[in-house]
């Protein structure tokens, strides 16, 4: 019989989907910037460069014009901590955010 091979072929297949339910257990967070009818398209656009420096000048643009036309724009989906930084400092500038878990 071949219950010892069956066994380390199942405690093998364990290990390695061991790292796919780690990822699945760091949820992710939507850092979303809601319609802002006191600042400039232009200062809206050039904060969220500023706190967010990956972002390139056509995402910056295309977030503000979201949130302008639709209420809210996604800006980044990142884990909780950075999520909480940058909701923060938008905020800092005068902007509202807010942070929403990912489905």
């Amino acid at each position: 019989m071949s219950i010892t091979n069956s066994d380390s072929n199942s405690q093998s297949a364990v290990l390695e989907k061991k790292p796919d339910k780690l990822k699945s257990k760091s949820p992710r967070y939507k850092v979303l910037l809601h319609n802002d009818p006191v600042n400039s398209m232009e200062y809206v656009t050039v904060s969220l460069r500023e706190v967010v420096p990956q972002l390139s000048e056509q995402d910056a643009i295309a977030i503000m014009l979201e949130a302008h036309n639709t209420g809210v724009g996604l800006v980044i989906v990142c884990d909780l901590e950075p999520a909480e930084f940058y909701s923060e400092s938008l905020k800092s500038k005068g902007l509202t955010s807010s942070i929403e878990k990912e489905d």
